[in-house]
């Protein structure tokens, strides 16, 4: 059904594209209604322009707060052309119809972008524009509503093509879309005033979309990426400086590779790679590039196509070594001209810039499950030495304890089950998902055997961490027989008293955290 646009309403914040729009409507002698700031500009323009005063008989007051909360607009919008009823109502009230409603927002995500103090930021919160908007939508099969400067011309051609009128396809597309920017808007809002890590009675989150993926995890699904208004660091936010577009699984694992290096002070040259989600290799060293070659150490078959992060600006020698083997993405909060020129002779090679690599990450974690959403807060728990309980008669050196607390960071971010081996801040043995913590422990060992072995790698003298309790002193007994000289694990197990004994039989140093670090 086609309806012939009379009357259009126009009330605008952001003023860009609108002499095109109103030379439009004026072309199609379209009544133009409009407000403040809008019907000066609409003047300016020598275009004949009804201010919105003039048919509430109210004047706008407040500071603007008060102007088209009335009536004589709501009807306009919301009276159904083919209902008596409505029609009576309007006669009687001298309501008019409004058959176009151009609107958008007042700039709210702007304004709390900038920094803004609370009250302007309050001034900011749009009361009318989303009300006209939503009576627009609601009555779409006889208004056209316009919430999104991009869609001017848009309605331009719709005019152009029907001489005046908009299709019904038009006008529900258009009213979707307005209705996901006022939940968008309203969302944002709710964010703002509430700490994002509450658990809420209803579960928001603000979203915009960057851009669509070519596709998903596998081919046959489809993918998308969003970005948070409200979480200004992160892969979403990140420049990408070099490389095509990032798949679906490239930002996961980019995301993981992330959330791992934040775990380790900017202060210590840090990296980490990551394939499929799992850290391959954790190293500190006392440059970038030694921290690099005692990560890459660790499993140089696994971190072939994998994730490379950095905690500090690359330089040209850890470019060079970087590009020695195929690697899909990198992120680093810095790089120099140099390692740029270096990288740009590998063209498949994503370089990821995130300034603000060590920001917090506000967001709670979440996944969707048939029916719903599992949500829960981050895994930002911080262990240190204080927070540790030795549990056994020899206690580890202050060596031991800094590799100790190295090896349960990386282990937050190794699949459940997991077991870490690290020497001198370096990992180098990492079981990780398996069904039986022994399994895990095992496959750590097998990783390290497939190793360049030399001192460094050796497992004898290493540390180890677990993310949860040895429910028995097997899994306990494995890592002693490859070499371990100490252990962290949570403990809480009912046979901790088992497996502490079976500690000091061995002869090894044992510390419980009191923190399990599960990820699955």
């Amino acid at each position: 059904m086609k309806i012939k646009i009379k009357t259009a309403l126009v009330s605008v914040s952001n003023k860009a594209g609108l002499e095109e729009l109103v030379s439009c409507l004026t072309k199609h002698n379209i009544n133009i209604i409009s407000t403040g700031g809008t019907s000066k500009f609409i003047k300016d323009l020598g275009i004949d322009v009804t201010d919105v005063s003039s048919l509430t008989n109210f004047p706008e007051m407040m500071d603007g707060r008060v102007k088209t909360l009335h009536p004589n607009i709501h009807g306009g919008l919301l009276a159904k052309r083919d209902d008596k009823n409505h029609r009576s109502d309007q006669q009687d009230n001298q309501i008019e119809d409004i058959d176009l409603a151009v609107i958008n927002l007042y700039p709210f995500e702007e304004t709390i972008d900038s920094d803004a103090d609370k009250e302007e930021c309050i001034e900011n919160i749009d009361i009318g524009g989303p009300a006209m908007l939503r009576s627009a939508a609601k009555n779409h099969k006889f208004v056209t509503v316009i919430s999104d400067v991009n869609d001017y011309k848009k309605l331009i051609i719709e005019l152009d093509s029907y001489e005046g009128c908009t299709s019904y396809e038009f006008r529900k597309e258009l009213a979707a879309r307005t209705f996901a920017l006022t939940a968008y808007y309203d969302t944002l809002v709710s964010d703002w005033f509430l700490d994002n890590d509450e658990i809420r009675d209803n579960f928001l989150l603000p979203n915009k979309l960057v851009s669509k993926l070519r596709y998903g995890e596998n081919p046959h699904q489809e993918g998308a990426l969003y970005q948070s208004p409200i979480q200004k660091s992160g892969i979403p936010h990140a420049e990408l400086i070099q490389g095509k577009e990032l798949s679906y699984n490239n930002i996961n694992d980019a995301d993981a590779a992330l959330q791992l290096i934040k775990e380790f002070s900017s202060n210590e040259p840090t990296v980490g790679i990551i394939k499929h989600a799992n850290p391959c290799g954790v190293a500190s060293g006392d440059s970038l590039l030694d921290a690099y070659e005692k990560a890459l150490s660790c499993d140089p078959t696994s971190a072939f196509g994998g994730i490379i992060a950095l905690n500090q600006k690359i330089d040209k020698e850890t470019a060079k070594k970087i590009i020695e083997i195929f690697t899909e993405v990198i992120i680093a909060p810095e790089i120099t001209e140099e390692a740029k020129n270096i990288f740009k002779n590998k063209n498949n090679l994503r370089v990821l810039i995130l300034n603000e690599m060590n920001s917090k990450n506000i967001n709670n974690d979440f996944k969707s499950i048939e029916g719903g959403l599992l949500m829960q807060s981050k895994n930002d728990k911080i262990t240190n030495e204080n927070n540790l309980n030795f549990v056994t008669q020899i206690k580890p050196t202050k060596d031991q304890i800094s590799d100790l607390l190295f090896a349960f960071k990386v282990c937050k971010h190794v699949k459940s089950n997991a077991i870490i081996y690290v020497k001198n801040k370096k990992t180098i043995g990492i079981g990780a998902g398996q069904m039986s913590r022994i399994d895990s422990a095992k496959i750590a060992t097998q990783k390290n055997s497939e190793m360049e072995q030399n001192e460094s790698n050796s497992l004898d003298g290493s540390v180890v961490a677990s993310d949860a309790f040895f429910p028995f002193s097997d899994g306990l007994l494995v890592t002693v027989a490859s070499g371990a000289k100490a252990v962290i694990q949570p403990g809480g197990s009912m046979n901790d008293d088992e497996v502490i004994k079976a500690a000091d039989d061995s002869k090894i140093a044992m510390a419980f955290s009191g923190v399990r670090h599960f990820r699955h």
